[in-house]
């Protein structure tokens, strides 16, 4: 986990920041009661895009994603509805 020492605005616009956009990936679909639904890696090819993660969540029994690194499994950030 990271934290800021200062407020921070965080990144501009409704896009995932550039630093993170075309890195290995594994998407990780969460069902409303916790468990895992399914997944996708995401090469560095491929690429992380909002279109990705939306369409996780295009299922209706999925409550929210989990963004995380291919190489230890460590989490970034969640995308719920």
């Amino acid at each position: 986990m990271f934290i800021h020492a200062e407020p921070c605005a965080g990144p501009d616009g409704g896009r995932w920041p550039e630093e993170i956009r075309c890195t290995r990936r594994v998407l990780r679909a969460y069902g409303h009661d916790g468990r895992i639904l399914g997944g996708c890696l995401l090469g560095r090819k491929t690429g992380l895009s909002e279109r990705t993660a939306g369409d996780l969540l295009l299922d209706p029994a999925v409550a929210l994603v989990h963004v995380r690194a291919v190489e230890y499994g460590c989490f970034l950030f969640e995308v719920r509805r």
